[in-house]
C-alpha cells in the first residue's frame, strides 16, 4: 500500500498535486531544485486553503494537517528514497523528463512507480530510458488540480496491467475520475483541445473577428464556460505551441501545425497569464486585442 510520494516541480501543476494528495492524507515529498520556488509552491497551497476555509469546504484542522503532510527537498535523491509513487510535473520539454526519469530509475526502489504528468509527450519514450518501463505511466492532471475532476491516465507500451490498476485506484481515493488513454501524441485531452484553440488562433489570425467575438461564440453558442483564447492564455501560450509542435511531429499531419500568430507571440514572450500579457492584458486587467491583432498583421 502506498503511502507516500514524490512530486517533482513545486510550480502550478506540481503544488497543485501535492495539495490533493496531502488533503487526502498522503505523506508528500515536494521536489524542486530551487527553494524558493518550494517555498512559492507551498504558499500557494497555503493560500488555496484558505480560500477553501473561507467557502467552509475545510476545516482548520484539515488545513493544517494538509500542510503537516508536505516536506520540501531541493535534493531528488533525498527526497525519492523511500516513496512508493513519484509524480513528474516539470516543464513540459522532453529532454528534461527523460534526464529527471534517468535518475529516478536510478534512485528509486525498483518496486517505485513512476508517473509523468505530461500532457502530451509520449509516455513509452519516456519509459525507455528507464531499466522499469513496465511500471512508467502517465498521471495528467487538469489545472487547476484541486479543483478539476479528471486525471487521463495514460498507459505506455510496456505499462503493466497491475500498475495501471493501482495509479487508478490512487486517483479515485483523491476523489478523481481517471480516464484511461492509450499512448499517442496528445492523448484524448489535448489532441481535441489543442486543434481547437489552434483553430480559434487561426481565426483571428485571419481577421475573421476579434479575440473577444471569439470567445463570446464559443462560451455562448457552444456552453464552454471560458472561449478558447482566453483558456489558452490559461494553459500558457508557450505550454499549447510545445504541445501542437509534439502532435505535428507525431503525426506528421498539417492540420497540427501551430498558427504563425501563436508562433510570434511566443517568441515574443506573450504567454499569457504568467507573463502579463497573452490575447488579453492581465497586467492592467484590460483586453489586448490590439496586441494580438498586431502580430497578425
Amino acid at each position: 500500500m502506498i503511502t507516500t510520494i514524490a512530486v517533482i516541480g513545486a510550480g502550478t501543476m506540481g503544488n497543485g498535486i501535492a495539495h490533493v494528495f496531502a488533503q487526502n492524507g498522503y505523506k508528500v515529498h515536494l521536489i524542486d531544485i530551487s527553494q524558493e520556488v518550494l517555498d512559492k509552491g507551498v504558499l500557494t497551497i497555503s493560500k488555496n486553503l484558505d480560500r477553501m476555509l473561507l467557502k467552509n469546504v475545510i476545516t482548520k484542522n484539515i488545513k493544517t494537517a494538509t500542510l503537516g503532510n508536505i516536506s520540501g527537498f531541493t535534493s531528488l535523491q533525498d527526497g525519492v528514497k523511500e516513496v512508493g509513487l513519484v509524480i513528474e510535473a516539470a516543464s513540459e520539454n522532453v529532454e528534461l523528463k527523460l534526464e529527471i526519469f534517468k535518475e529516478l530509475d536510478v534512485h528509486c526502489r525498483e518496486n517505485t512507480i513512476l508517473a509523468t504528468n505530461t500532457s502530451s509527450i509520449s509516455i513509452t519514450q519516456i519509459a525507455a530510458v528507464t531499466k522499469r518501463p513496465d511500471k512508467v505511466i502517465g498521471m495528467h492532471f487538469m489545472n487547476p488540480v484541486p479543483i478539476m475532476k479528471l486525471v487521463e491516465i495514460i498507459r505506455g507500451y510496456s505499462t503493466c496491467d497491475s500498475v495501471t490498476k493501482t495509479v487508478m485506484e490512487i486517483s479515485e481515493k483523491l476523489g478523481k475520475t481517471a480516464t484511461e488513454v492509450n499512448d499517442y501524441p496528445g492523448f484524448v485531452a489535448n489532441r481535441i483541445l489543442m486543434p481547437m484553440i489552434n483553430e480559434a488562433i487561426e481565426t483571428l489570425y485571419n481577421n475573421v473577428a476579434g479575440v473577444t467575438e471569439i470567445d463570446t461564440v464559443m462560451k455562448l453558442g457552444m456552453a464552454h464556460p471560458m472561449g478558447p483564447l482566453q483558456l489558452a492564455d490559461f494553459i500558457g501560450l508557450d505550454v499549447c505551441l510545445s504541445i501542437l509542435n509534439v502532435m505535428y511531429s507525431g503525426f506528421k499531419n498539417p492540420k497540427y501545425a501551430p498558427c504563425p500568430l501563436l508562433v510570434n507571440m511566443v517568441m515574443a514572450g506573450k504567454t499569457g497569464i504568467k507573463s502579463g500579457e497573452g490575447f488579453y492584458d492581465y497586467s492592467e486587467s484590460r483586453k489586448a486585442e490590439k496586441v494580438a491583432k498586431q502580430f497578425a498583421q
